[in-house]
């Protein structure tokens, strides 16, 4: 029998959770370590719709990219959100467990499966982990040919869930694109590294307006990348398929279904 301290384990192994950022809040959040585990559903988020698709579908343990309590709060009362999915998850003993940054830098993490959807090519970690050279935060490489900016951001709206926003890119769109920085999730904290400045296109998520405007500047001065901002969610969710096929190859009696529910925050937006 599997139980969830053995799956904590396996999770340990292929994400450490030293190697999260200091910030993080990774980890077990609930579950009793010594309860069975036959199914694992994974999700970017926990929110209501995958606390209540893991009870719909009988999972024991949801395992999330996002910790739930990653800022701090002074309850879980089920009539809070966060309170009532634990409580949910709690009633249907299903344990619930993050790993973020820890899954963001390893060679098959976040921003490593964005890369290889579009054949990035002799990448490597924007920001390496001082442990080791191949492990780090973001990729920048090269796409196997040279491409336009509207090529490329029209390749990704291909490969990524749709969500309401869509994919939004600041630059000229015939502009010749071979060198490419990519940090899934929020990566705006990255537009000044000398890696990205030195790469024709970002791929991110989170663009904020302020550090935006001043980098499409920076870019229309020749002196840093065109960039293409994808729905947070988007740009992590393709990580889940690689997890799963992880996970079943250190637990092949557990079943690990991906969720395929969208968690993107907006649900539709408006044409003029």
């Amino acid at each position: 029998m599997t139980t969830l301290a053995d799956v904590r384990e396996v999770v340990e192994k292929l994400w450490p959770p030293e190697r999260a950022e200091a910030w993080d809040a990774v980890g077990l959040i609930a579950g009793e370590p010594e309860a069975p585990v036959e199914r694992i559903l994974l999700a970017v988020d926990a929110v209501l719709e995958t606390s209540q698709e893991a009870l719909q579908v009988g999972a024991d343990l949801l395992m999330v990219h996002h910790p739930l309590l990653l800022r701090g709060v002074s309850s879980v009362a089920a009539d809070t959100p966060k309170g009532r999915i634990v409580t949910d998850l709690i009633r249907g003993r299903v344990g619930l467990l993050a790993a973020h940054t820890n899954a963001d830098i390893v060679e098959r993490g976040t921003s490593a499966e964005l890369a290889a959807r579009i054949g990035l090519e002799h990448s490597e970690p924007i920001v390496p982990n001082t442990a080791s050279p191949t492990l780090g935060l973001g990729r920048v490489g090269l796409l196997p040919k040279e491409q336009s900016l509207g090529s490329l951001a029209r390749s990704l709206a291909q490969r990524l869930p749709a969500t309401a926003t869509g994919i939004r890119v600041a630059g000229e769109y015939d502009r010749p694109i071979q060198r490419v920085a990519i940090c899934g999730g929020a990566g705006d904290s990255l537009l000044e590294h000398p890696q990205v400045l030195r790469a024709d296109a970002y791929i991110t998520a989170d663009l904020r307006h302020h550090p935006a405007s001043e980098a499409r500047d920076r870019h229309r001065m020749g002196a840093g990348p065109a960039l293409i901002d994808l729905s947070h969610w988007a740009s992590e969710w393709l990580w889940l398929p690689a997890a799963a096929r992880e996970l079943h190859e250190s637990l092949p009696d557990v079943e690990v279904i991906v969720s395929e529910l969208r968690t993107d925050p907006w649900d539709f937006s408006v044409p003029k």
